[in-house]
């Protein structure tokens, strides 16, 4: 199938400020006591804190970092500032000065986004948004509890012992799942789609020959077929990150996590940093004009899609032979999103397998090693045991 080229518009992007601006660069305290022991409470979703046990939440993002207005409207290409591009010399080491005592701690941001004074014990976390794609515009809190997770991993490649590799059995420990707050952009979108291709109707069908030269015949009218279809998209989920991008199968299983979509984005909250605290994560290393071709295919498949009703009349169906997408406006944000991951490295196969949990609704879906020798075993046997209902089959009649 032929894809001309989009029309894209050539301005430059719009970036919108959306910085929490309740929360300052360092020390961010309990609003009941002040204290900066902070953790996420999967189970509600909630803040707490460890030392007085007051539990609250940031605003949902929904609403507040855009006015989300009429998506039919939407012109040109918006950003909040946690899309904008990475700078090219940001650097991942951070320092912040410590507002309990005033020592410099310093934060890798590839690894973490807190770190705890080493004088005052203060927690410090990376609220203001740096240029190196560390600090998102929102974040999605898990709701799923690490317990949770691991009996839906275990429940998982327990169906699957049957053919699964024997050293994996041996060595599985789902207890070593890790939470992991993946890096993603949520965009709007304002488009238009057209497709081109055929369309057959049937008119008539007919046999010619006999026996085991018979063969059956149609005749059909051919029409040429042009749609075209004005659609919104909201809240469509890219991956930002590169590496989780590469879906080479001879080396990982990343299409594992696509699997386990969609997350409820409409319950994301504004970033604070805060949310990550026990649990891992990933930094953006792509920007909008990396992911503008990812976000062209899936709005492409949806324009198919919105077409496809359309052309129910042609009954011996239709080929699509060329199409175009006109984006005429959008809107990226940056999004943290919750994932529980297991990885499992087959070593004779130099390849990494993933089970991953949803961090919201529990969808799970994973990729285990198999024992080949097992398969083509119990293959051979329900091969062999067709064949003989089959025989009797035959005998009987």
């Amino acid at each position: 199938m032929t894809s001309i080229p989009p029309s894209q518009p050539q301005d430059q992007p719009e970036v919108v400020n959306t910085q929490n601006a309740d929360l300052g660069d360092g020390v961010n305290r309990c609003p009941r006591c002040g204290s900066t022991d902070i953790q996420l409470r999967a189970s509600t979703g909630m803040l707490i804190c460890l030392f007085c046990r007051h539990e609250w939440s940031e605003q949902r993002a929904e609403g507040q970092l855009f006015d989300d207005g009429d998506l039919t409207q939407l012109q040109g290409t918006t950003l909040g500032s946690g899309a904008a591009d990475i700078a090219a010399d940001a650097n991942a080491v951070v320092t912040l000065k410590c507002q309990g005592c005033g020592a410099e701690v310093v934060v890798n941001t590839a690894a973490a986004m807190s770190s705890r004074c080493h004088w005052c014990r203060h927690v410090l976390t990376i609220n203001n948004q740096i240029a190196n794609g560390a600090v998102p515009d929102a974040v999605l809190p898990f709701s799923l509890s690490h317990q949770d997770a691991v009996a839906r991993i275990t429940e998982f490649a327990s169906k699957r012992r049957t053919f699964a590799n024997r050293q994996f059995l041996k060595e599985f420990t789902p207890e070593n799942v890790v939470g992991v707050y993946m890096p993603y952009m949520i965009v709007d979108g304002n488009v238009s789609g057209d497709v081109f291709g055929h369309g057959e109707i049937e008119t008539r069908r007919y046999t010619r020959g006999s026996d085991e030269n018979r063969k059956t015949y149609y005749d059909a009218d051919v029409y040429q077929i042009h749609r075209h279809v004005d659609f919104t998209v909201d809240d469509l989920t890219i991956e930002s990150s590169a590496e989780r991008a590469m879906m080479d199968a001879s080396v990982n299983t990343n299409n594992i996590i696509n699997t386990i979509l969609p997350f409820d984005t409409k319950n994301a909250v504004r970033w604070n940093a805060n949310y990550l605290n026990g649990f891992s994560s990933e930094k953006r290393d792509q920007d909008v004009e990396h992911l503008r071709p990812a976000l062209e295919h899936q709005l492409l498949s949806i324009a198919r899609s919105q077409a496809a009703p359309s052309v129910s009349r042609y009954d011996r169906g239709v080929r699509w032979e060329a199409e175009k997408v006109d984006v005429h406006g959008t809107r990226w944000v940056s999004m943290y999103l919750p994932v529980w991951l297991y990885s499992y490295f087959q070593e004779e196969k130099n390849m990494v397998h993933y089970i991953a949990v949803n961090g919201r609704t529990g969808e799970t879906m994973g990729s285990i090693p198999v024992a080949q020798g097992r398969l083509l075993a119990v293959s051979a046997a329900v091969g062999v045991a067709v064949e003989a209902a089959a025989i009797v089959i035959l005998v009987v009649s």
